[in-house]
């Protein structure tokens, strides 16, 4: 069996690997330069580094591997796609003819791409399902009065800036946001706002957007999340359940009750 990997940064390809490879997958893998770990060329039978925007080359690459299904996973850090893309004559057309620069949109005409080209785009958790978040508070901390009432309200305004396709993670307290993820990314939108927050606690908030594609970019957090989340002085996250995936669950509820930290999965039926 083969499945290719279109490998951006974090450990989600690093983990994903080694998932199919114990399922007796032979692992084809694209990486890019400046975003995918090093480490994943010498876990991989086969694997070819490109730079973003090219579609040609990536292609031919599976299609001389056998390759008919594949998997995006991983980060691209946006600021790249200005800085270090060489788009070909292919990824130019697409571009041409979406004209689309929002995420979600752009990676699903991408998807359609590479379908008509033979290559379908599975799910990102389809051989790892234990990474999605499951309902529930995790921590022994559980969210006070005041955290809750952040929490519902901080989902409303993050699913509308989701809608919008600006970002999936708002940072709130006591009913005011504080940040609201943009290019710069999840840890950063955290850094901001618990900063304004100055030590008075701040609730995160971390959702799919509406109608999110399950092929790709769930929301996910782990222990780096936590951590940021300790430095910064925010008390609360809040995920969607079974919509966003969590990796190192274990360890991150530890480092979690370690700080005194609430992580609690809702799904919109919890929210009045």
């Amino acid at each position: 069996m083969k499945i290719g990997l279109i490998a951006g940064g974090g450990q989600f390809p690093l983990l994903f690997t080694q998932k199919a490879i114990q399922k007796g997958y032979d692992v084809v893998t694209v990486g890019f330069n400046s975003e995918t770990d090093k480490t994943l060329v010498d876990q991989v039978t086969h694997f070819k580094w490109l730079y973003l925007g090219q579609v040609s080359k990536l292609v031919k690459y599976f299609k001389q591997h056998g390759v008919f299904e594949a998997v995006m996973l991983g980060t691209i850090s946006k600021t790249n796609i200005f800085k270090d893309i060489r788009p070909d004559l292919k990824a130019l057309a697409f571009i041409a003819k979406t004209g689309l620069t929002h995420d979600d949109t752009l990676l699903s005409s991408f998807a359609n791409l590479l379908s008509k080209e033979g290559i379908e785009i599975k799910p990102s958790t389809f051989l790892l399902p234990e990474l999605i978040s499951k309902r529930g508070c995790w921590t022994k901390k559980t969210p006070d009065k005041a955290e809750k009432k952040d929490i519902y309200q901080g989902w409303k305004i993050a699913k509308e800036i989701g809608r919008l396709d600006i970002g999936q993670c708002i940072v709130i307290s006591n009913g005011t946001v504080l940040a609201v993820e943009a290019i710069d990314g999840t840890d950063a939108t955290i850094k901001r706002g618990a900063g304004i927050a100055a030590g008075n606690g701040a609730v995160v908030v971390k959702l799919s957007k509406p109608g999110q594609d399950l092929r790709f970019d769930l929301p996910s957090s782990g222990c780096a999340t936590i951590r940021t989340m300790v430095e910064s002085g925010a008390t609360v996250l809040a995920l969607e359940a079974d919509l966003s995936i969590a990796f190192d669950r274990e360890e991150m509820i530890r480092l979690a009750d370690r700080h005194g930290i609430s992580i609690i999965a809702l799904t919109h039926e919890d929210i009045p």
